[in-house]
């Protein structure tokens, strides 16, 4: 989907996603001390702005620009929009500069292996020395075994693909398969995610 497709999907006024942060994201960060923080692909901000919460400086960079406005408005409505600075940038085209960041998360960035990639690369460059990485996505074994997530297997991946984007730029501390309950009308159905933590030694 190209940024117009986005812009359409975030259009409605309420929030896509809900405005909770993802399960894992709370798990794998929460006895981090705070510090600085790169969002990759954050739509409407709601893990931006969970980390702003607490304590944390965040860049949160996204192509959708109607995203990144509920994201403002997400941010303003929590009183944490002093410590979120959201940018409008196609990740397929980032090369990141400047300061690296205590912890860089990627959190169901869906697209094809050859886009990933490079995002991937510029993701673990921008970790800085003693910062943690951190992916989750809809892992590829969800598409015949899990609930929801894309329907297109060129959309999907796993912790495996992950690690060999990065090679030897971080240490892995993660890696593999986890279940995420997802409740639904008919009961509690299981989504199956990847879920990937690796750290740069200081």
């Amino acid at each position: 989907m190209e940024r117009e497709d986005w812009n359409q999907r975030y259009a409605a006024q309420e929030f896509v996603w809900t405005v909770d942060a993802n399960r894992f994201l709370i798990a794998e960060t929460e006895n981090l001390a705070p510090g600085t923080a790169l969002d990759l692909g954050t739509g409407e901000g709601r893990n931006a702005v969970w980390l702003a919460e607490r304590g944390w400086t965040v860049h949160a960079l996204d192509f959708s620009d109607v995203a990144l406005d509920k994201g403002k408005r997400l941010a303003a409505a929590r009183n944490v929009d002093g410590r979120v600075h959201f940018v409008e940038v196609d990740l397929r085209r980032y090369s990141h500069a400047g300061p690296r960041f205590d912890l860089v998360a990627l959190i169901y960035l869906q697209m094809p292996q050859s886009e990933l990639e490079p995002i991937i690369e510029q993701a673990a460059k921008a970790v800085a020395p003693g910062g943690t990485f951190l992916l989750v996505a809809h892992d590829s074994m969800n598409l015949a075994h899990g609930f929801g997530g894309p329907k297109n297997p060129a959309m999907l991946y796993t912790a495996e693909d992950v690690v060999a984007a990065l090679g030897n730029e971080l240490v892995i501390e993660k890696a593999g398969r986890v279940d995420r309950p997802v409740k639904t009308a008919d009961g509690t159905q299981v989504a199956i995610d990847c879920l990937v933590r690796a750290t740069r030694p200081l």
